[in-house]
């Protein structure tokens, strides 16, 4: 998830509630297949041991780059690959990638055949959607299946939904009875708000495994199931968010990590801590002194006075 699962949101989570797996923010191919781009997009393929099992999100429409691409994260050491053929962000579309391949059948297999060409064994995924305008998933899922992936994770919604509808877990089962024999391993996503419902998701349609997204924002603690978490703690995972983010993304003196105009990446850190301070009414006025932080050093002044260090 783009400005979501980056190394210090991930560090967080391995901290407090890791999942089975962990993914990357997707990454440009074409990106990282030019020597502008590359230094930047390496950054976003960074992780620590700890985030162990790791798999590297990419997204492109040229097969020639996702099988260069699949080679460098075998050297970078991951654990596998997916490929984003889902995502609706019109940018992403205007390059042939991301959701528009549910509209290029036949690129798409040559995309996921090119990245298991060079992907030394490593597992190669796709996360996709249910059709592009209209549900698909008969002629869709069966095209995908041809190429053979270790897994395919299905937004249970079509690309013009985009998340406006409740999530199809309907047709899930559907999707589980057409990969039933094939080797593919079938996750569904959509809606889990809770490690209880993705349980019974699982339970009620057969899938393989449960991916969530927006539910982990301001919720590390989503993995383990914990639900009742005292003012104190949530200010502690905070603070510790906020330093990983600065070590990320800031300069080495601790006295100037102010990002040093990155509004950006303060702007997505601003994102995160909000998300932690969602229905808390008790630090209400701790969430409208965030909002008001113009960097990291007002934040983390902010939290720290809340916490009496």
């Amino acid at each position: 998830m783009a400005d979501g699962t980056d190394p210090a949101f991930r560090r967080v989570i391995a901290a407090h509630g890791r999942p089975d797996v962990m993914y990357t923010e997707f990454v440009s191919c074409d990106g990282l297949c030019s020597e502008k781009g590359r230094p930047k997009l390496l950054r976003d393929l960074s992780y620590a041991p700890n985030e162990r099992p790791i798999v590297a999100q990419i997204f492109s429409s040229k097969p020639d780059n996702v099988a260069r691409c699949a080679a460098l994260i075998l050297s970078l050491g991951f654990d596998g690959i997916d490929i984003n053929m889902g995502c609706p962000d019109r940018g992403i579309e205007k390059q042939g990638a991301g959701a528009a391949l549910i509209k290029n059948p036949a690129l798409a297999v040559e995309v996921i055949q090119a990245a298991q060409s060079e992907s030394g064994g490593l597992p190669v995924s796709i996360k996709t959607r249910l059709g592009y305008n209209t549900v698909e998933i008969d002629t869709w899922l069966p095209t995908l299946l041809t190429a053979h992936p270790d897994a395919i994770t299905l937004h249970l919604r079509t690309r013009k939904e985009m998340s406006k509808v409740p999530a199809r877990w309907d047709l899930a089962v559907r999707a589980v009875e057409l990969a039933r024999g094939s080797g593919t391993l079938i996750i569904g996503n959509g809606d889990v708000a809770s490690l209880e419902e993705a349980r019974t998701r699982a339970e009620e349609t057969g899938v393989d495994g449960i991916m969530v997204g927006r539910a982990w924002f301001g919720n590390p603690w989503f993995g383990s199931g914990k639900i009742e978490i005292s003012d104190a703690e949530r200010i502690a995972v905070m603070r510790q968010h906020l330093a990983a983010y600065v070590e990320y993304f800031g300069p080495s003196d601790r006295n100037t990590r102010e990002f040093h105009g990155h509004e950006k990446h303060f702007a997505v850190i601003k994102k995160h801590l909000n998300a932690y301070l969602k229905g808390v009414p008790s630090l209400g006025e701790v969430k409208s002194a965030l909002m008001l932080a113009k960097n990291a050093v007002e934040a983390e002044r902010i939290l720290a006075a809340v916490a009496g260090a």
